[in-house]
């Protein structure tokens, strides 16, 4: 008996295990790198972490989440926006030690919910999320993302700037036209294309800031923030119980991503691998980065759109990607060129990205050929699209227990607890309904019957 071949979906550019020529490797590997560039630096710039520690953890977590999936997920892993709030917090009080005790647990979490996955299977998946589920839900994912891409294609600083926009919309209008009309290699690249035009535009209308760049130097290291070595660890207990819950929240929009790679690639990534190696994958990635000082990383949805636009899935573009992260990490220069891609330029290109992901939750709804005329469909698709787009969070006011409380249960005296504020997403609220409302809701309504 012949072993059955392998499936390769051949309506892409490159599929997950093709492997490019070397010269379009590097183009669409340093490609990737910048789509997923702003938000990845973004994240320790507004908590107060160094920026090149976070580029060098999304590098090597994102190989990590490549190893542990057998590399059959093109996913890149990027710092998590869900733990903002909380490490401002900390890094007022304990500073990073709080924050780096606080994502390791993070990844401590993943790691036990992948081993209860690997115990319990993963069957129960299909049954939660059927196509009315999952179609809205990938909408969310791209259009709850389409606030933050208008603000930077307007906002400088507080302030609208219509210099932005027009950068903004140039590099979108650029990069469409790349992507419609050139041929060979060059088709393949035109996010980047989109973004180097960009920056050449922001730079004649002067906004670009080139102070960074002539005062970094060429080889840096990355300020590493290691225990026993930069700091001596203790417990924070503060920290651990107030990042670790967000897990679950970046656990929902993590599955989200593999859903809509499961479309876009048509494959079943919750079966093969298996959603024990993808949790596995993504918790380990957060867990080196609490080691090394970097923020919790998560997958990420600009991937996705880089994924459909290009229709490159190759697992050693992504390989290339992160390993090209690592290397600028400690290239001052360059990391700091990077740094200066002004927020019109990945807003302009953001547009195009994020409307992609919604695009394709539409397909599925098309695809699949969801009935509208039901009101069970109707009413799960509209509950989900609003509180997931309008970010109907639920937050869960701090708690504090007081040092008499504390020294009861644990011995300890003239202490207290406090426990931050747990806020979950817009996409996560919408996540947990909408799987809710398909498992409640009957087939048909009393009144359709």
């Amino acid at each position: 008996m012949t072993k059955k071949a392998a499936f390769h979906n051949d309506e892409v550019v490159l599929d997950i295990h093709d492997r490019p020529k070397l010269g379009s490797w590097l183009g669409l590997s340093v490609q990737h790198l910048f789509s997923m560039f702003g938000s990845t630096v973004l994240v320790p710039i507004l908590v107060g972490l160094n920026p090149g520690i976070a580029l060098f953890s999304s590098g090597v977590g994102t190989l990590m989440y490549i190893l542990i999936t057998r590399g059959k997920i093109p996913a890149y892993m990027g710092s998590s926006f869900s733990f903002i709030v909380v490490m401002q917090s900390l890094m007022k009080t304990a500073g990073y030690p709080a924050i780096a005790q606080g994502t390791v647990a993070v990844g401590c979490v993943y790691l036990l919910v992948s081993l209860l996955v690997t115990l319990i299977g993963s069957d129960w998946i299909d049954k939660a999320l059927p196509p009315i589920v999952v179609g809205p839900i990938v909408m969310v994912i791209g259009l709850s993302l389409a606030g933050t891409a208008a603000k930077d294609a307007t906002m400088n600083g507080s302030s609208y700037d219509i210099k932005y926009f027009g950068v903004a919309m140039a590099t979108m209008l650029l990069t469409v036209i790349f992507n419609m009309y050139l041929r060979g290699f060059m088709s393949l690249v035109p996010i980047l294309l989109g973004i180097v035009c960009g920056y050449i535009i922001a730079v004649l209308v002067g906004i670009v800031d080139f102070s960074g760049v002539e005062k970094a130097q060429w080889f840096a290291m990355p300020a590493f923030q290691l225990p026993f070595i930069s700091y001596h660890p203790g417990i924070y207990w503060g920290a651990i119980l107030s990042m670790a819950p967000i897990a679950f929240v970046t656990m929902s929009e993590h599955m989200g991503h593999i859903m809509v790679l499961n479309k876009l690639t048509k494959r079943n990534f919750f079966k093969n691998p298996g959603l024990n190696h993808t949790l596995a994958g993504d918790g380990t990635a957060s867990i080196i980065a609490g080691f090394v000082g970097g923020p919790p990383v998560t997958s990420y949805g600009e991937n996705i759109g880089v994924l459909a636009i290009t229709r490159v899935h190759s697992i050693y573009v992504l390989g290339g990607a992160a390993f090209f992260a690592i290397v600028f990490s400690f290239v001052g220069k360059l990391s700091a060129l990077i740094e200066s891609i002004p927020s019109p330029v990945i807003g302009g290109v953001s547009f195009l990205l994020f409307g992609v992901i919604a695009s394709s939750g539409m397909r599925i709804l098309i695809d699949n050929k969801v009935d509208f005329n039901q009101k069970r469909n109707l009413m799960i698709a509209s509950a989900i699209l609003v509180i997931g787009i309008g970010n109907a969070y639920l937050q869960l006011g701090s708690f504090q227990f007081s040092g008499l409380a504390v020294a009861t249960v644990l011995g300890i005296g003239n202490a207290y607890l406090q426990l931050g504020s747990f806020q979950f997403s817009g996409l996560a609220v919408a996540t947990v309904l909408g799987i809710v409302m398909n498992l409640v809701l009957p087939k048909t309504a009393v009144n359709e019957k």
